[in-house]
């Protein structure tokens, strides 16, 4: 007869206490690294670009008005220099820096 999953495991944490094998070792003994947060960053871009596109879309399909109607509103506010230009660098930045980084990656 066969044995459990649960068996198993017990025998296999058992084997492994009397041998003194070490454990895996955590995350927070790595030294970070360039290429690391590089990684890190292109992943993050990558999932805010795909939440991003998906949400524009959505919005393009449920939103009664066109595109030009909220373009104005958002017009009308008159926000500052400042903060226009820096909606306009979150915006860029996750593109720019997931296609160059993309482009780094297969060369």
């Amino acid at each position: 007869m066969g044995t459990t999953a649960k068996e198993e495991m017990a025998r296999f944490w058992e084997k492994n206490t009397k041998s003194n094998r070490p454990l895996s070792p955590h995350i927070t003994i790595y030294k970070w690294s360039l290429p690391m947060a590089m990684s890190i960053t292109h992943r993050g871009t990558g999932v805010a670009l795909s939440l991003g596109v998906s949400l524009f879309g959505l919005a393009a399909l449920l939103l009664p008005e066109q595109f030009p109607h909220y373009l104005a509103m958002v017009k009308s506010l008159s926000l500052g220099p400042a903060l226009i230009y820096s909606a306009k660098f979150a915006l860029a930045f996750p593109f720019s820096y997931h296609t160059w980084n993309g482009v780094r990656h297969l060369v």
